[in-house]
């Protein structure tokens, strides 16, 4: 038996936003979606390739084929990630998942925002119905600060404004560098822009886009380069006739 459906159809611009500005994904994540285990909800997105759940015990997502139609179903209370990728563009959703007839409840972020709030000297939070953080990163301990905060549920990547000092930049690059190179790939920044290019299979690029958001902060410019090498199609086998 199936379990219970509900169709939900976020606003398009919402969606449009999520995957059609050029950028690449960070902490924290595009869109919070509350499900409920053992239920099923429907999403209407404007364009997608492909999806990927970062724990499937908690949470699936699947494209529904001939379609643009996400279906998300929730397995278990719990939160996890959702990798969206279209037209060398990709956002992240969390998925939170809460018990059968209970809505999810929030993470705290209040002791995380105090501590930001100590190790980035200026830094402007607004809480409630407008939410919004301005700060100008300018030391790794600001921005470790904010990595804790922009995991929790505190805010969403378009409620976001930061600056960042070029030398973190380039940590931040090189904290990337390691994982990219073992899969055949490298980036680098072009201007504002991070360039990301190479050779790799299906499983090593979306390795590769995990590590860019799990490792960066806010948003930069992202140009896809990368070549997707996908397996070759299963032999058919010889033709019955074949050696007559």
């Amino acid at each position: 038996m199936r379990p219970p459906v509900s169709r939900c159809l976020l606003p398009l611009a919402v969606l449009l936003l999520t995957l059609s500005a050029p950028r690449a994904g960070a902490w924290p994540v595009d869109l919070s979606m509350p499900l409920e285990a053992g239920k099923e909800r429907f999403h209407k997105l404007s364009v997608v390739d492909w999806v990927e759940v970062e724990d499937p015990s908690i949470a699936t997502a699947e494209v529904l084929e001939g379609s643009n139609e996400l279906l998300l179903t929730g397995v278990k209370p719990g939160r996890t990630l959702l990798l969206l990728y279209a037209e060398g563009k990709f956002a992240v959703w969390r998925l939170v998942v809460g018990a059968p007839g209970r809505p999810p409840e929030p993470e705290p972020s209040a002791e995380p925002l105090a501590a930001a709030r100590k190790a980035c000297p200026g830094l402007k939070a607004t809480e409630g119905a407008e939410r919004s953080l301005t700060v100008e990163v300018k030391t790794a301990r600001c921005r470790d600060a904010l990595r804790a905060v922009l995991k929790t549920d505190a805010y969403l990547a378009r409620e976001l404004d930061l600056t960042f000092e070029l030398p973190l930049l380039q940590e931040q690059l090189a904290a990337l560098t390691p994982t990219l190179k073992g899969l055949g790939l490298s980036a680098s920044y072009l201007g504002a822009g991070l360039v990301l290019e190479g050779t790799t299979s299906p499983e090593g690029h979306r390795k590769a886009l995990w590590e860019l958001f799990r490792q960066s902060l806010g948003r930069v410019p992202l140009e896809d380069r990368v070549t997707v090498q996908r397996p070759a199609p299963p032999d058919a086998g010889t033709p019955p006739d074949a050696g007559r």
